[in-house]
């Protein structure tokens, strides 16, 4: 009976020891130190079956090779399942089979990582898109030869001589002729000549002194100071005049008067909007000049109509504020109108000193909205504020109570207090208000 009972168990002394105590024991020669705790589960699975056949076979029953412990022969080593960064999945036929000796089961590892969410994976991501680089605006640009440049005039003294002389002429041709009556001849301090007639001669001396005179009397000009004559001969620029004063300037010449004074230019109501898109109308003062006559006059059809599509282009690429909103936002507003406008007129001789808004209201699409809104944002404001002030002088007061001793209060007596002088600090507020 003893034998038997001795016999019923043949485990290895150091695995048994370590199943026993719980402590990690030194595995057999088959099995490797690197296997997870799975393995020695299964080792003692199998060693529990191999005692259970043995037992029930009888005390002198030998056990089959099937059945004892595959720790008995050495193996391949099996596969690491935890990596760096990365896990498997364990199969369970790994815990539970009754294989020799473990095969490696190759597995694809799985990298741990954030699980994505709608739109992140690759499949639910817009085609990226290239940055498109904006294209440089093109700069307006005129005829290179269209340059100023000061024209050749006389002094209107030689006008008014030539002019003289050209009367003289005809006068001395009509006597050659014997058209002056004698009265006017000695009046005029010329001889009485019985006169030769109107011939071919005579003709063409009277053209002659015409033309003189004509020419003469018809190239004076009056110069002005702040004022420029833009000259041209048969469509060909010829020169600009900006002398002032008496002066002869040939009369075949195309003259164009052009105001080059310093000028204020008070556009009406232009379509605007603000930093959030809401229509405005907007006034602008634009202080400017002609600094080249020829391109302001030559350059372009009308130069004051296209400084004016300047400034209308201008506020439709710059958003503006109304007035007395925020004065700084105004201010760069202000310059950089100035600047774009000035970009804008300088190829076609205007020179551009500032763009400013004078007024600036809403669209009337929008206008009753935007009242209500100012309205009712004025009207929080000064709830706001009122609100504060009560609060503060409740908790003066009671604190002032308190604090000198005039009345002791617990937290619900404190609360009504509060609450009586709130109703009865507001109500006076309203009747302040009213």
């Amino acid at each position: 009976m003893s034998t038997n009972t001795t016999s019923s168990t043949e485990l290895p002394t150091d695995l048994s020891t370590g199943l026993s105590t719980g402590l990690p024991a030194e595995a057999p020669a088959g099995l490797s130190t690197d296997a997870p705790a799975n393995a020695s589960a299964q080792a003692s699975t199998e060693a529990s079956t191999g005692t259970a056949t043995q037992s029930s076979a009888g005390p002198g029953a030998a056990v089959p090779d099937a059945a004892r412990p595959a720790a008995a022969e050495p193996g391949p080593r099996p596969a690491r399942l935890i990596h760096n960064e990365a896990t498997t999945e364990i199969p369970v036929h790994l815990l539970f089979r009754d294989d020799p000796a473990p095969a490696p089961v190759p597995l694809r590892p799985a990298v741990v990582a954030r699980r994505q969410g709608p739109g992140e994976r690759p499949g639910d991501r817009p085609p990226a898109r290239r940055p498109v680089k904006a294209r440089p605006r093109p700069v307006p640009s005129v005829d290179p030869e269209l340059t100023e440049r000061p024209a050749r005039v006389l002094p209107g003294a030689a006008g008014v001589a030539a002019g003289l002389c050209g009367v003289a002429g005809c006068v001395a041709t009509s006597w050659w002729a014997g058209l002056v009556p004698p009265l006017t001849a000695r009046a005029l301090g010329l001889p009485v000549s019985a006169g030769a007639g109107l011939g071919p001669a005579q003709w063409a001396a009277y053209a002659a002194a015409g033309a003189l005179g004509m020419f003469g009397f018809g190239g004076l000009a009056r110069g002005r100071t702040g004022r420029a004559w833009v000259l041209g001969l048969f469509g060909r620029y010829r020169g600009t005049v900006r002398r002032t004063g008496l002066m002869w300037v040939n009369p075949l010449l195309l003259r164009r008067r052009v105001d080059v004074r310093l000028r204020h230019w008070r556009s009406e109501p232009m379509p605007a909007a603000d930093g959030n898109g809401v229509a405005l109308r907007a006034v602008t003062l634009v202080v400017w000049r002609v600094r080249d006559t020829v391109r302001a006059t030559l350059g372009v059809e009308d130069h004051e109509t296209y400084l004016r599509e300047c400034v209308e282009a201008a506020l439709a690429r710059v958003p503006v504020e109304p007035l007395g909103t925020v004065r700084s936002s105004a201010d760069v507003a202000g310059d950089t109108l100035t600047r774009l406008v000035a970009a804008d007129a300088a190829p076609v001789g205007l020179e551009v000193f500032s763009v400013r808004p004078v007024r600036v209201e809403y669209a009337p699409e929008v206008a009753a909205a935007m009242h209500r809104r100012r309205i009712a944002a004025l009207d929080a404001a000064q709830r706001a504020s009122v609100l504060t002030s009560v609060v503060d002088s409740v908790e003066d007061t009671v604190t002032r109570l308190t604090m000198r001793g005039l009345v002791e209060l617990d937290d619900y007596e404190r609360k009504v207090l509060v609450k009586d002088l709130t109703v009865a600090f507001c109500a006076g507020r309203g009747d302040t208000g009213s």
